[in-house]
């Protein structure tokens, strides 16, 4: 694996993680709880429990979600 592809991987994985967010987001507007969305498939499917748990601490998602939906899921987990 070349510098390049290194890269690509590594930029690819954030795109990823970013449309994880954006999907756990959008799910949670039309009144899924959080830990419905999270033992989703589609994000199971997606992302390694440690990115699921950084997804609990992305600005973007604690904003939309709230602090204390986010501090509930955390604990549960």
């Amino acid at each position: 694996m070349g510098i390049g592809d290194f890269f690509k991987n590594l930029f690819n994985r954030s795109t990823h993680v970013d449309r994880v967010a954006s999907y756990v987001i959008r799910e949670h507007e039309r009144g899924r709880s959080l830990t419905e969305i999270l033992d989703d498939p589609y994000v199971k499917n997606r992302t390694t429990p440690q990115e699921r748990d950084r997804l609990l601490d992305r600005p973007e998602v604690i904003r939309a979600l709230g602090d204390d939906v986010v501090g509930q899921a955390k604990a549960e987990t």
